[in-house]
């Protein structure tokens, strides 16, 4: 079976990147028609709006969940790394939670229940929640017992 890699969702990438652009031409059209009284801060605006976007995209870049034939793997963080392997066999289950807008846009948040001490990884905001849910079950080893 080829490894299964999750990634957070690009779709609020997009969606922050489309507002920012109604944002910024938005502000410059008030700007071109109402330059005498207009506050300094209203120009900084687009920078500060660039940011939401730009959060998401370094989350999506630096967070991947990896899941192997014998194991899950999350590893998140920029300067500093941290990992987190855990073995398939481990895992006793994994739910979606999506609020309204998530359904929205077809991503939810993916919670891995383990029986160790950590007992829960959580991957948020990824597409197709309730499918990759399915498969990650699907690769866990059945138990013998009946």
């Amino acid at each position: 079976m080829p490894d299964l890699i999750i990634k957070p969702t690009n779709k609020y990438i997009k969606a922050g990147s489309i507002l920012l652009a109604v944002a910024i031409a938005a502000i410059d059209l008030v700007v071109g028609t109402q330059t005498s009284n207009l506050p300094h801060w209203v120009l900084a605006l687009p920078l500060l709006l660039f940011l939401w976007p730009l959060a998401r995209l370094a989350r999506r870049r630096f967070s991947t969940a990896t899941v192997t034939a014998d194991r899950l793997r999350f590893e998140t963080g920029v300067a500093g790394r941290s990992t987190r392997n855990i073995q398939l066999s481990k895992i006793q289950d994994v739910r979606v939670d999506q609020s309204v807008t998530q359904r929205m846009f077809g991503v939810g948040n993916l919670s891995i229940e383990t029986a160790g001490e950590a007992s829960r990884l959580t991957l948020l905001n990824v597409d197709k929640p309730q499918e990759l849910a399915d498969e990650i079950m699907n690769r866990v080893p059945k138990s013998g017992a009946v």
